[in-house]
Parts: structure tokens; sequence; C-alpha cells
């Protein structure tokens, strides 16, 4: 059983040194090192590994590659956009975000886009 398996998400970019600084630089994830397939992996604060793989050829992704789990998303989307992070708004028959977020009685949703065109998302459990 996978249980008490570490989760390692692999995203695909075109460049990893230009995505390398913003998951640091902006995200605030730890670097881990280079591997010799010439990607690099990092950490987030809660022991989660990301690697960054090289693919030049990639297209722009059509959902959400990866979402970090958030306390207060508000307060998350205000220290994101003080680094430079733009968030995506939505005005869907089924996805209305507000102020970033897209608000359901389980959780608070909001989305951004790296600099390889990965979609990632920030969530909070709203249902205690």
């Amino acid at each position: 059983m996978l249980t008490n398996s570490h989760l390692t998400t692999i995203l695909p970019v075109v460049q990893v040194d230009r995505a390398r600084r913003f998951y640091e630089e902006k995200l605030g994830l730890q670097p881990e090192g280079e591997h010799a397939d010439g990607s690099f992996w990092m950490r987030t604060g809660a022991g989660d590994t990301v690697a960054l793989i090289p693919r030049p050829d990639r297209k722009p992704a059509e959902y959400t590659s990866m979402s970090f789990e958030v306390d207060d998303i508000d307060s998350e989307i205000k220290d994101l956009e003080r680094r430079g992070v733009k968030f995506e708004d939505y005005d869907l028959p089924n996805l209305k975000t507000v102020n970033h977020v897209f608000a359901t009685p389980d959780e608070k949703c909001a989305w951004l886009t790296d600099t390889e065109g990965n979609i990632l998302c920030l969530h909070e459990n709203t249902r205690h």
C-alpha cells in the first residue's frame, strides 16, 4: 500500500532555471538539487517534492497540475501578490471567482500559472 509513501509532483518545464527561480523566489520552495537527467528537485516546508523536468516541446497545461493546501487563502494570495504572482480570474457558468477566489461550502480555491504554463492552485478546506 502507498498510504505512507512520500509524494513527488513532476512538472514539465521549458526552461528549468526560469522555473526554478519562480518556485524559489515567488513560492518559497527550498532547492534540493539537480539530477543527472537535467531535472531540478525542490521541497515544500511540509516535505513534499516538486521535480522540474526539462521538456522544451511541452504544450501549455489545460488542467490544474498541482495544488497547495493552505490555512488562510486570502492571506496567501496577498503574500504571493506582493512577490509578483498573478492570479487568474474566471467568470464561467459553474466557476466564478471573486477577488481571485472560487468558494464552495467545502473549500476556497484560487489559481495561478507558473512561468512555464503549468496551472497551480491554492485551496483552503472550509469544512470543519
